[in-house]
C-alpha cells in the first residue's frame, strides 16, 4: 500500500504514537544524560557496563528517539518507506523496553506503557503496509 492508499485513522494514529515516542525518548534523554539520572537509583546499573545514566540516556535519545524522527520525517514527506520505518521505530522502541528491564532487573509501570507504543506503532505499520489479511479470519483457496 502506498502513503496514500493508508486510512486517515492509521496515518493519524501513526503520527500521534510517533511524537509521543519522539518526545518522549528526547525527554528521557535530557532526564537521564543531563538533568541527573532523574533519581533513578544507580544501583539499578550496577553490574551493567554503564557506570552512570549519561549514555544510556544517550543512547535513548539517538537510537529510540532517531528512528521516531525518521520514520516521522519519512511520513510528513510522504517518502514510500515511511510505514516499514514506522514498523522498525516500533520494533527499536519494544526492544530498548525489553534490554532496560533485563539490565535493571526492575519493572515500572512506564515499560508497559513504552512496550505497548511501540507495539501499537509496529501493528499500526503493519495495517498501513496492507500486510493484514482481509478478511482476518478469511481462507485460502487451496
Amino acid at each position: 500500500m502506498g502513503m496514500r492508499e493508508a486510512g486517515r485513522g492509521v496515518r493519524v494514529s501513526l503520527q500521534v504514537v510517533g511524537w509521543f515516542n519522539l518526545v518522549s525518548a528526547l525527554a528521557g534523554m535530557i532526564g537521564l544524560s543531563f538533568a541527573g539520572g532523574m533519581g533513578i537509583p544507580l544501583e539499578w546499573i550496577e553490574g551493567s557496563v554503564f557506570d552512570s545514566y549519561f549514555w544510556p540516556g544517550i543512547i535513548l535519545g539517538v537510537v529510540v528517539g532517531g528512528t521516531q524522527a525518521l520514520a516521522l520525517v519519512a511520513q510528513y514527506r510522504r517518502f514510500a518507506l515511511a510505514w516499514g520505518l514506522h514498523a522498525a521505530a516500533g520494533l527499536v522502541m519494544m526492544t530498548w523496553i525489553f534490554v532496560e528491564i533485563a539490565i535493571m532487573l526492575v519493572w515500572s509501570p512506564l515499560h508497559g506503557i513504552y512496550f505497548v507504543t511501540g507495539l501499537v506503532q509496529t501493528t499500526l505499520a503493519v495495517l498501513a503496509l496492507g500486510a493484514w489479511p482481509v478478511p482476518f479470519f478469511g481462507r485460502r483457496p487451496r
